[in-house]
């Protein structure tokens, strides 16, 4: 099939030619017999200059009545300019207007958040929401191709199940016919099935958490990868884990600088991050997490917070000041660092909320506990990289996990903790093998034996050592992006407030 437009990320390919631009206008800015137009049509911008005097009447009419997020046919000459967005521009010889929008609700000037994720349909058009979903198809593609060059076989977990994989206290129940289902809460026990036929496989699809969670970590639909390795040990589950994410990270800084420019993400942490991951017993994470290094560091953010709140009030007032006698253009600019400067404030003022809590915390933080994401937090401060905690207290971990040969309390499990606060973004480890073992883990969780006669089964027939990992894609794509909430990082969040649109 043959098109007859170009894509703005092909314009180098058509310096000096004539070609045709569809999309859509995301702003314009006009004077005497010109119109700048910035077009936008999924794959970037660039900006078409409509000249009156080069185009016929009918064109500059389109231009001229062109509003935000009308969509457009344009046909010019592509050349190349480096102070353009993008680097090259359109000089329009014929412009077609194809619908003209009117009262688009998003406009240039701050929204609130929940107004922006009411218009999230039309949100995802805006540059920062833009940058997102390529950066986390990126991400979906570098899954891929780690697994499929190392021999993975991708296979799908059913969405309806008659058991529960984590517990049963955050499943959502729905009514199967004549009988009850739950909506997955993970493809692992599955995977684990596959993996016995295949060796090695991965699932890559929606899972759901009926968790009543408000953090900016939680949703109640996301997206796992979850790989499953006959004859892995927890040794090389955990080789497997860090060698996914760093090469996510590498594909992402390498093919994603635009996007990454966008979101505002600072490269150098990322840069830091593709090191050999720390490798933490949770003993001596604990250890980590209630000592004077951890406490005094907190008191040292503290006031750093506040004395950055002080400087960022006093530039607002300097501008307040100044913006009377400012010239028009000066206070557009005064207006965007207003807008910024009062994020930063909520910014400084979230951590003076949070960052006493996370102390107290740690102070109380007794081995044996389930480590809350506040302590996550406080612990990966201590490093630029990822750090993996493994041996985890049996208790705070699912039914399936094997125990440690030389500690029975003890689990033969890893989480993967973000840098920057991001949390846990991976969690595996060594599936128990013993079909008595699991018997009476099922009976000690109260599951139902009827449900897992199928998982048990793996145990009766050539059950062998073997170990997996889930990773949650909309947590790695917050760390990778630098985004503040995880309802950014998919197209369109399911959270315990909101099921619409």
């Amino acid at each position: 099939m043959q098109q007859d437009f170009v894509y703005i990320r092909d314009f180098a390919q058509h310096v000096g030619n004539v070609v045709t631009l569809k999309g859509w206008l995301y702003n314009k800015r006009s004077s005497k017999g010109l119109h700048f137009l910035i077009l936008r049509d999924g794959t970037g911008l660039a900006q078409c200059v409509v000249a009156e005097q080069e185009v016929g009447a009918e064109a500059w009419l389109a231009a001229e009545n062109a509003t935000q997020e009308s969509s457009l046919s344009l046909t010019g000459l592509v050349r190349k300019d480096e102070r353009q967005i993008g680097g090259y521009e359109l000089v329009v010889q014929n412009a077609t207007l194809i619908q003209q929008s009117e009262g688009y609700p998003i406009t240039p000037k701050e929204h609130g958040i929940e107004f922006l994720m009411d218009q999230r349909h039309l949100w995802l058009r805006s540059q920062r929401p833009w940058a997102t979903m390529r950066l986390r198809n990126n991400i979906i593609m570098s899954i891929h191709h780690f697994f499929q060059e190392q021999g993975f076989v991708q296979m799908d977990a059913p969405i309806f199940t008659g058991n529960a994989v984590e517990g049963t206290s955050t499943l959502f129940e729905v009514d199967y016919f004549e009988d009850k289902a739950y909506l997955t809460q993970s493809g692992q026990l599955y995977g684990e099935a596959m993996a016995m036929a295949l060796g090695k496989i991965y699932t890559f699809g929606p899972t759901f958490r009926a968790e009543k969670s408000k953090t900016r970590r939680h949703l109640t639909e996301f997206w796992m990868i979850e790989p499953e390795m006959a004859f892995y040990d927890l040794a090389m589950d955990m080789d497997l884990a860090e060698g996914l994410l760093r090469r996510i990270l590498r594909d992402a800084m390498t093919k994603c600088k635009s996007e990454l420019e966008i979101l505002g993400r600072d490269l150098s942490l990322l840069e830091k991050a593709d090191a050999d991951f720390p490798r933490i017993h949770y003993s001596d994470a604990v250890e980590l997490l209630k000592s004077n290094k951890s406490l005094e560091m907190l008191d040292r953010e503290l006031e750093v917070a506040y004395d950055q709140e002080k400087t960022l009030r006093a530039e607002l007032a300097e501008i307040k000041k100044n913006y009377g006698s400012a010239k028009k253009w000066e206070k557009k600019k005064f207006d965007a660092r207003e807008i910024e400067i009062n994020q930063l404030i909520e910014d400084c003022a979230e951590r003076q909320r949070n960052l006493p809590k996370w102390k107290t915390s740690a102070m109380a933080f007794e081995w044996g506990n389930d480590l809350g994401g506040s302590d996550e937090t406080v612990l990966t401060k201590h490093f630029d990289t990822p750090i993996m905690v493994h041996r985890y207290p049996a208790a705070v971990k699912a039914f399936y996990m094997k125990r440690d040969p030389e500690d029975d309390r003890l689990a033969l499990g890893v989480d993967v903790l973000a840098p920057e606060g991001y949390g846990e973004i991976i969690g595996g480890g060594e599936r128990a093998t013993d079909l008595q073992f699991l018997l009476d883990q099922i009976r000690a969780h109260g599951l139902p034996e009827s449900a897992f006669t199928w998982y048990l089964d793996l145990r009766r027939f050539g059950s062998v050592p073997h170990s997996g990992f889930g990773l949650g894609l909309e947590r790695t794509v917050c760390w990778v992006g630098g985004l503040k909430h995880v309802r950014e990082a998919i197209p369109f969040p399911r959270l315990m407030s909101r099921l619409s649109p």
